[in-house]
């Protein structure tokens, strides 16, 4: 664990978790959710769009369980081999996140989280990446006109996954209706430093996932909540990995940031709900930023 002792009481922001841990068990996410103290939450996309004609029982349901939905995860995600940059895609990516967005602004948030195409076969080249300019400015454009910021998010193993891919798009997508998702884990992944590039894009975050990345030297000693011989997990529960924090939260204090930061692990290596708890105590206890209450 890496936490620098550092107090990181500033943060003008809000913490959210990503109910992606408890896979298809959509209820039981936003029921331990709640119970950990959370206060919102990052449904998956295919369960609120289950709601899509019913919107205001969703909201309801998330009511019950004292839970605000922060936004949700789209862009060229949803479909087997969809990207952003293959023009012949262009016209559902854009109808499928118009049809998020809508679904988002009735539920009162207002971040849809530009995930990239994949699985990832080479780098992404200057021509499909200006493909995906073309094609995400005017998804972008059609979800900020209905209140909702298209948030672009580098991911591992996607066609937006290294620093020359992500700079070339933001530098050709529209600062207007193009904003930014950075992700701790993902970034870190793909080689880069979370707290430079936050500040490299100061004006453009928008949406924040918060994750950590297993040690390339960790072994199953450094996870006792492995029931068995499981492989050990790519993401890991905060402060368990290998990113350290404090610097990429003195990175968004410094810009003034004061949106969502979305804590999420892929995958537990226990139950769902032990994972967010040590996910909410490290947030709490090393970060110094409330979760519980807040």
């Amino acid at each position: 664990m890496r936490s620098g002792g550092l107090t990181m009481s500033n943060f003008k922001g809000s913490i959210a978790v990503h109910a992606i841990t408890w896979g298809e068990d959509h209820f039981k996410a936003l029921e331990e959710a709640s119970k950990l103290g959370y206060r919102a939450i990052e449904p998956w996309a295919s369960f609120v769009l289950s709601y899509e004609d019913r919107i205001e029982e969703f909201k309801e349901i998330l009511n019950r369980h004292n839970l605000t939905m922060t936004g949700l995860y789209g862009g060229a995600s949803g479909g087997m081999n969809r990207r952003f940059g293959n023009p012949e895609a262009r016209q559902e990516i854009v109808d499928y996140n118009v049809r998020l967005a809508r679904v988002i602004a009735k539920c009162g948030a207002e971040h849809l989280v530009f995930g990239p195409g994949g699985p990832r076969q080479k780098p992404t080249s200057l021509e499909e990446l200006k493909q995906a300019a073309v094609t995400i400015n005017e998804a972008a454009k059609r979800t900020f006109e209905l209140g909702v910021k298209a948030c672009l998010h580098p991911h591992l193993w996607t066609e937006v996954q290294d620093e020359n891919e992500l700079d070339e798009l933001m530098s050709l997508c529209d600062p207007e209706v193009v904003f930014f998702a950075p992700d701790s884990a993902h970034l870190t992944g793909a080689g880069m430093d979370p707290a430079a590039i936050i500040r490299k894009y100061r004006d453009r975050v928008a949406y924040v996932h918060l994750k950590d990345l297993t040690s390339k030297e960790a072994t199953k000693e450094d996870f006792p909540m492995l029931m068995g011989n499981e492989a050990l997990p790519v993401f890991c529960e905060l402060g368990l990995g290998s990113i350290d924090f404090p610097p990429i939260i003195e990175a968004l204090n410094e810009i003034g940031y004061q949106g969502w930061m979305t804590v999420e692990i892929d995958q537990s290596t226990s139950t769902p709900m032990q994972s967010l708890q040590i996910c909410r105590d490290f947030v709490e206890q090393q970060l110094n930023i409330p979760v519980r209450g807040a």
